[in-house]
Formats: C-alpha cells, sequence, structure tokens
C-alpha cells in the first residue's frame, strides 16, 4: 500500500502540465531577448523531437541556440505548451547544430572560451536528473546560466532517464549505464582551454556523477579530477551508497557542494520506492558526512510547492542569493572564517564537513 501511494503522488507531482519539448521561433526574436547558447552531449537516441529515453551507445555532440523572453521571470522557464510559440514570452530554439566528433565540439567550446578573460574560462557542465526531457534538460540550463548570470560556457549532459514518473527503475538502470558516456564527455572537456570545469548535477544525475568520478579515480584518471568542482542539487543518492562512492573516490573534488531540503517531497519519495533509508539530499545534519570535505547547503527555508524539488534553480528568492557569485566564490572555497558573516544564514562546521542553513535574505 505505502509503494502504491508512493507512485500516486510521484504521478500527481510531475503529470500537471505537458513535458517540454524543443519548439522553434516562427518569427525572428525582437532585440529585448536573449539568446543563451548550450552545447550538448548526450546518450539517448535519436527521436521526433531531437532525442527520446531510448538509449544509445554512442554520444552526439551538438549545440541548441536558446531564445529568452524580455519578460521572463527568474526561477521560471516560460514554456509554450499549448499556445502558438512567441519569441516575446516563451523560450525557444533559434538555432541548432550537430557534432560528429567530439574534436568539433573542442573546437567549438576553445573559440567561445577565448573570448573570455585567461583566468575566467570555465565550463559548466550539467546534468540532469530522473523524469527529465532532453528538451528540459537544455532549456534549464539556459534558464539557470540565465538567472545566475554566469559567465562559464555551459554544456549539458543529457543521459536516457525516464520521461516519466513511472519510469523510476529504468532510470536507475540508464543512470549506471550512462557512466561511461560521463566520463567520456569529461574527458573531451579536458582537452579545451578551460580552465577550470564545474560539474553541476540534479537529483538522479549525482549518482551518475559519483559513480563516474568512482570509476575515473579507479582508471587513474586523476587531472580530469583535479581540474573539476562539483555542486549537487537535491541529490537523489542512499547516505550509506554515497558515503562508499566518497570513500572509494579519496580526495574528493573541491570545493564540493550539496544543496538540499529537508521538505523535499520528491527523495522522500524516492527513498519509499527504493526501500532505502534517507537521500543525502534531505539530510537534516552533516554527522554522516563529517569526514568528507563537504560544504552542505541547507535550503528548506526556501522550499515550498512551486520549487518542486529544484529550488536552487526555481526560487527567485534563492537565486537572488545564489547571484552574489564573488561573495558565494569566497565563502565556499577561499575565506571559510568569512561564511558566517557573508551568507544570510548560520554556518556549523564538523570535522572535515560544514553545513550552512540558508535563509531569505532581508538585507
Amino acid at each position: 500500500m505505502r509503494l502504491a501511494t508512493a507512485l500516486l503522488v510521484l504521478v500527481a507531482l510531475a503529470s500537471c502540465t505537458p513535458r517540454g519539448k524543443i519548439d522553434f521561433a516562427q518569427t525572428p526574436p525582437s532585440r529585448s531577448t536573449t539568446t543563451q547558447d548550450i552545447y550538448y552531449a548526450t546518450t539517448r537516441d535519436a527521436a521526433a523531437n531531437f532525442y527520446g529515453d531510448e538509449r544509445s551507445e554512442t554520444t552526439q555532440f551538438g549545440l541548441i541556440s536558446v531564445s529568452i523572453p524580455e519578460a521572463h521571470r527568474s526561477g521560471r522557464i516560460e514554456w509554450p505548451r499549448r499556445e502558438r510559440p512567441d519569441p516575446d514570452k516563451h523560450f525557444l530554439t533559434v538555432a541548432t547544430d550537430r557534432y560528429p566528433r567530439g574534436t568539433d565540439l573542442v573546437a567549438q567550446l576553445n573559440s567561445q572560451l577565448r573570448q573570455r578573460p585567461a583566468d575566467d574560462r570555465e565550463i559548466t557542465l550539467f546534468i540532469h536528473g530522473f523524469n527529465t526531457t532532453f528538451a528540459e534538460s537544455v532549456y534549464r540550463m539556459a534558464q539557470l546560466s540565465h538567472d545566475l548570470g554566469t559567465s562559464s560556457v555551459p554544456v549539458i549532459y543529457s543521459w536516457p532517464s525516464g520521461e516519466n514518473p513511472l519510469g523510476y527503475a529504468y532510470s536507475r538502470d540508464s543512470a549506471l549505464i550512462a557512466r561511461d558516456g560521463l566520463e567520456d564527455v569529461i574527458e573531451v572537456l579536458t582537452q579545451t582551454e578551460a580552465s577550470g570545469i564545474v560539474l553541476v548535477t540534479h537529483s538522479m544525475g549525482s549518482l551518475v556523477a559519483m559513480e563516474t568520478l568512482r570509476q575515473m579515480r579507479g582508471r587513474k584518471r586523476d587531472r580530469a579530477i583535479d581540474q573539476m568542482s562539483v555542486v549537487m542539487i537535491s541529490p537523489d543518492i542512499d547516505v550509506d551508497v554515497f558515503r562508499s562512492q566518497a570513500r572509494a573516490i579519496g580526495d574528493l573534488p573541491d570545493p564540493f557542494v550539496v544543496l538540499g531540503s529537508q521538505r523535499d517531497r520528491v527523495l522522500r519519495l524516492a527513498g519509499r520506492l527504493t526501500g532505502q533509508g534517507g537521500r543525502v539530499g534531505t539530510l537534516d545534519n552533516i554527522d554522516r558526512l563529517s569526514e568528507f570535505k563537504i560544504t552542505f547547503i541547507d535550503v528548506t527555508a526556501f522550499d515550498d510547492a512551486d520549487t518542486q524539488h529544484f529550488s536552487p534553480a526555481t526560487s527567485p528568492a534563492l537565486l537572488e542569493i545564489l547571484n552574489q557569485a564573488q561573495e558565494y566564490d569566497r565563502a565556499l572555497t577561499r575565506d571559510p572564517a568569512a561564511r558566517p558573516g557573508l551568507l544570510p544564514g548560520t554556518a556549523l562546521t564538523v570535522q572535515n564537513a560544514t553545513r550552512l542553513v540558508l535563509t531569505p535574505n532581508v538585507r
């Protein structure tokens, strides 16, 4: 009965609106729109709307340029849904390109990186979670890059997760299969002129990342790991599994940041579906992670019905705080002593780990 209830709630959470898909602008965007270029690597099989949820044994590369309307509201993706696509109202695709080889992606990324200062040539690699379409992963990265105002070059790794809430088991299997593809993509990115790679993961995408890092460490690909920093959002990983993975990896990428919420209903349901205990993304303390050099940011205060398992991307208040990039870079990576004064919340350090409990910024 508990399993049936969990499945019903998952369906309810995910079935409120039609799924996101690639829609092209039928008219040229006005000058007031913003265009965000999103580079991609995917192990999804080709489908009618670019790529579906079937698995492919090859990695495909490309570019999708997304127009963002001037009327865009922070934290949202304005999908056309059932309306006629309008570049002044909706996120729309304005250009696409496909690259036959990883070396072609490297050339394109280097072209973008060279337009930036030598000390600001980062790549952000986003790995989406369960129940996500290819289009949703592309547009989410466009929204995040726009709302956070990041200068890094955005790339997504879109793995073949199930595209419906009942495909959880399929997605878990796909996550394990996706390890090799992600490792290949990371190796491609290390061939660029990037000064570093920021690995941003959401939900089950965090499982893909941890398994890949563990695999890479076992294969002595230490140089690639040393180039990375990690930000995990709502990681859908059992705590004991995460501890095992982290121990096998050894020295974790630095910084290694986890954002979680005790109110995350999707993660609590995931725990019930798998018959396991708590997930890393719902921890209320860091005692079980204290041996690892990790910063856990508790964003429970920003989680509500509208944020639905992704408050760092969908909460305008939290996005405003995260947008303080220079302060956060100093607080999280350069000057631990400054954390309490710079961040709107409280900080607690237990052995190697630090927990920050964020509160809405009232300054």
